[in-house]
């Protein structure tokens, strides 16, 4: 827990942090901006305004490409975050179109910008070290060769290691392997009882009398018993190809038990940067935390940065949206319209392309599961 002195001056409340007497900073970039920049003139951080700029643009690239799609690919392998299989893929994906533009960048370079190590490598290289440790294995490596070059050459200098330590390359990448089902214990026998010859009768009475039935948490777990099991399609979404699993679930939905929602952000008009896009709907399934077990969504980001949408499709136990989401602070931002049975075969193609991520323009997303 974070004192209200340290929000105070990091209402961000996360780390790292640089306090000094004079400025206190968050966001790992601004901090060490501001170590490069002590000296005056400093070349590392580019001596001419065209040198600036371009060290500038490799750091956002670091922070925009590199980064938030190294969270999305290994963090869930390495047990993290969830596994969303959709979601790591296309950050794989994202991250290797990243490499790509890197690469051809590099074919003609040592560094990114001009002829000695700048910040712009410095952020670039720190970006890349846990993907060259977790994933990029050699059959990867060979494809981006300018990258690999550029890394190797960089983590090798006397500064690096200092503050990095050796650093192997990835031999066998991270995959997923699925939690293994806990087995419950072996009961164990006990010898019968010895039978009494006669029980109490107060006893007896008190053995007989029905227990009153639970009570139910939410107005949905009164509805009728639903054939379609919400925790057997995210299991199937989330460990199948989405052709597979999109298969089953047009197979074992339940159109009484269950409605399907397009769901839109209403101020589309007002949206930047694309992470921050993401963010909002991550912040949107924060407050979600009471629907986990009567909802899915797959909510994606579309466009580019300045000019991109929110929208994506939910699953909800019931006939109208409940209580569980509409109680939540970011409901009113968004429009839920609902899609009836009839005309479930013409938005079949539309439903799969959120889930499989494959809509037009896609950029990022988030699944709720």
């Amino acid at each position: 827990m974070k004192s209200p002195e340290f929000i105070a001056k990091f209402p961000m409340g996360k780390v790292p942090v640089l306090s000094s007497p004079s400025v206190d900073l968050f966001e790992s970039s601004a901090i060490g901006f501001y170590a490069a920049s002590a000296k005056e003139n400093s070349p590392i951080l580019g001596l001419t305004h065209i040198d600036k700029a371009l060290i500038f643009q490799w750091v956002l690239f670091a922070e925009s490409e590199i980064s938030p799609n190294y969270r999305e690919w290994v963090l869930p392998l390495r047990g993290i975050r969830p596994y969303v299989k959709p979601a790591v893929e296309g950050a794989a994906d994202r991250l290797k179109r990243a490499l790509g533009a890197l690469n051809s960048v590099l074919e003609t370079k040592t560094y990114l910008v001009g002829e000695s190590v700048t910040y712009a490598d410095i952020c670039v290289a720190i970006s890349l070290v846990n993907l060259f440790t977790f994933v990029l294995d050699k059959p990867i490596r060979d494809q981006f060769k300018n990258v690999t070059r550029y890394y190797t050459t960089l983590i090798n200098k006397e500064l690096f290691k200092k503050y990095l330590g050796e650093r192997p390359l990835c031999e066998t990448p991270l995959k997923y392997t699925p939690p293994k089902k806990e087995k419950k214990p072996a009961a164990v026998s006990a010898a019968p009882p010895t039978p009494k010859k006669e029980a109490a009768p107060a006893k007896k009475a008190q053995e007989e009398a029905p227990k009153p039935p639970p009570k139910p948490k939410s107005a949905l777990d009164l509805l009728p018993p639903s054939p379609l099991k919400l925790d057997e399609w995210k299991r199937m979404y989330s460990n199948n190809d989405t052709d597979v699993a999109m298969k089953w679930f047009w197979e074992n939905f339940d159109p009484e038990g269950y409605s399907i929602w397009k769901v839109d952000y209403k101020y589309n008009d007002e949206l930047t940067q694309v992470f921050m896009s993401n963010n909002l709907i991550g912040g949107f399934f924060a407050r979600l935390e009471r629907a986990h077990k009567y909802a899915f969504g797959s909510m994606l980001v579309t466009g580019t940065n300045n000019n991109n949408a929110i929208s994506g499709y939910f699953v909800v136990r019931g006939q109208e949206v409940p209580f569980e989401i509409y109680d939540a602070a970011d409901y009113e931002s968004y429009n839920f319209v609902k899609i009836e049975p009839s005309q479930y075969e013409e938005k079949k193609d539309e439903i799969y392309k959120y889930m499989a991520w494959e809509v037009d323009g896609f950029a990022d997303g988030k699944v709720f599961k």
